[in-house]
């Protein structure tokens, strides 16, 4: 099942993406939460009743028509991982980590799989992060990797935008990664049953049509599973939060000079069985205090 939010005729609600179309739950399940996280709370049986709606015939509305926004808009943790490729890791001439390193990024953040991303105006050193990232489904803590895949509702594609020179300056990466729009995401969640082996999708990015990173998830130094044992040691994992697991060889930064992304470019993301995100990319534009 793929879960998406979207928004149509001045309205936000979750739907069943099948084809082309998308059965809006609103109409066809009006007894289930109308929000992705509220839904992953609600557990495995309203998921299934989200998916035996959508079976029953009923009204769709295309795809071409609606407007998707990102799968989970504020979750309450937004971790990323750092060098967990192993190609990646030899293009940035560093040892492969023994332990994960992860980073936040603040939720606000978070943009849709078609939305502008912002190229700041305090730096010209943008750079884009292909990943996958998974959703937790349950509360857990203390997870054994062998039980791992029972906590993980669901796999979408992130873009990690990075600001590098404002990466570079603190230890903890977030200031650099947390910039607004920079984490795009989407197109929807694709709920994890449907996803056979999350460790042998293939994952590709472009800039405006140029590819830039062609790998799969099999170069992960440390796995879904791995790493939801390794975050679940140190404290909760609630339904909705969002690990992005790190990026392939590929990026601007790993190469000489760096191309880094400006105003005008469109960085495209694909991963296999998961679906596409797409991105154009703009000034920042011009804000004051809200």
């Amino acid at each position: 099942m793929k879960l998406a939010t979207f928004s149509h005729g001045g309205r936000t609600r979750i739907g069943v993406v099948q084809g082309e179309e998308i059965v809006d739950l609103a109409g066809a399940a009006p007894e289930l939460p109308m929000e992705t996280i509220a839904l992953l709370a609600a557990g495995s049986g309203a998921l299934a009743a989200a998916e035996r709606a959508a079976a029953r015939p009923g009204p769709r509305i295309p795809l071409a028509e609606v407007h998707l926004e990102a799968p989970l808009r504020r979750p309450a943790k937004l971790l990323a991982v750092g060098l967990n490729y192993a190609e990646h890791a030899a293009e940035m001439g560093r040892e492969r980590p023994g332990v994960p390193i992860v980073f936040n990024k603040q939720t606000s953040c978070i943009v849709g799989p078609w939305d502008p991303v912002h190229l700041p105006r305090v730096s010209r050193a943008l750079d884009y992060e292909g990943e996958l990232a998974f959703v937790i489904g349950r509360r857990c803590r203390h997870v054994p990797r062998d039980r791992a895949a029972e906590v993980i509702a669901g796999y979408t594609v992130m873009n990690d935008v990075s600001v590098r020179d404002w990466q570079g300056r603190s230890p903890t990466m977030t200031m650099g990664k947390s910039f607004d729009t920079h984490g795009p995401m989407g197109p929807w969640l694709v709920i994890g049953d449907e996803v056979a082996d999350p460790h042998g999708l293939g994952l590709r990015t472009w800039v405006n049509g140029e590819l830039r990173q062609d790998s799969n998830t099999k170069d992960l130094i440390f796995d879904c599973f791995a790493l939801v044992e390794h975050l679940s040691t140190a404290f909760t994992l609630e339904p909705g939060d969002v690990v992005s697991t790190g990026t392939p060889a590929g990026v601007a930064v790993g190469r000489k000079p760096p191309p880094w992304l400006v105003a005008g470019d469109v960085v495209r993301i694909e991963i296999e069985g998961i679906g596409q995100i797409e991105n154009p990319v703009i000034d920042e534009p011009d804000t004051a205090l809200l």
